[in-house]
């Protein structure tokens, strides 16, 4: 009888932890299916409150309506563009901090980065206003560059690969150096390589936060032509206040990239995470 309880006490738990996970996949897949769902509901079946959650039958002509108000398919070109450029700026000048912050010694070296890392505590709302003055004196209001500039660099970048670096041993630097080696060649050929996951994890950090932006673009976008997918949307939903299923719709198409990438990259998603030792 006595063995009997440990083993009833540990399925137990067991039995509890799968049902939390159970219920926090529920509430975050949830609104997913139920976007996913309303996308593919016509319109009749929108005002029926007795319409099943599973549209029935179900349709596409949703998707097909989203670029007859406005330029939907410009709004996620100019989306894809925005973040793949930023993502790959963060990536060079992330990498290249992160480097001289891990490897140089120099005189104050461990304040400034912590001066540096204090700017992540800066919410964009704080310096959103100044930012906008300046981008307007450089005559940068509702340019490409405009979208840009304030994406190039990341504390949170240079922190993650800073961690990676530092886990890698000096004795690699040192061996390259013996062989004649500078800090470039050091950086590209030697080190970069071997932080490819952690390189990999932060690109799509990177990407899904230049992808999801909506502050800073709706502030210095001030027409179609340079208007990214998020912005777009508000638009979508302001233009079609009751069509839903062509919100949902919209809103389907935008999550999509974003799900995409992350599927492909997720075992380097988690080797990176696992690599630089930063917990979620």
């Amino acid at each position: 009888m006595t063995r009997t309880i440990p083993h009833y006490a540990a399925l137990t738990r067991t039995i509890l932890r799968y049902a939390a996970l159970t219920v926090g996949a529920a509430a975050m897949v949830g609104p997913f299916l139920w976007m996913l769902a309303t996308s593919l509901t016509t319109d009749a079946q929108l005002g029926d409150v007795d319409a099943p959650l599973v549209p029935d039958p179900a349709t596409v002509e949703p998707y097909g309506r989203l670029g007859e108000a406005f330029p939907f398919w410009r709004f996620a070109i100019n989306s894809l563009a925005v973040a793949s450029v930023s993502t790959l700026l963060q990536l060079v000048t992330s990498a290249t901090a992160a480097y001289a912050f891990s490897r140089l010694r120099f005189r104050g070296d461990n304040a400034i980065f912590l001066l540096y890392l204090a700017t992540m505590m800066i919410p964009m709302q704080v310096i959103i206003v100044p930012l906008f003055i300046e981008m307007r004196h450089l005559g940068l209001v509702d340019t490409y560059a405009g979208l840009l500039l304030p994406t190039v660099v990341s504390s949170f970048g240079v922190f993650m690969l800073r961690q990676a670096f530092l886990a890698l041993p000096k004795e690699l630097d040192e061996a390259a150096f013996v062989d004649g080696a500078g800090h470039l060649r050091v950086f590209a050929q030697v080190l970069l390589p071997l932080v490819a996951p952690a390189l990999a994890t932060f690109a799509v950090f990177a990407f899904m936060s230049s992808w999801n932006a909506f502050l800073w673009p709706l502030v210095i976008a001030q027409t179609e032509a340079h208007m990214t997918l998020p912005v777009g949307l508000s638009l979508l939903q302001g233009r079609y206040s009751t069509a839903w299923n062509v919100v949902m719709a919209g809103s389907t198409v935008s999550v999509l990239p974003i799900l995409a990438l992350y599927v492909f990259a997720q075992r380097y998603v988690v080797r990176g995470i696992t690599f630089t030792g930063i917990k979620s």
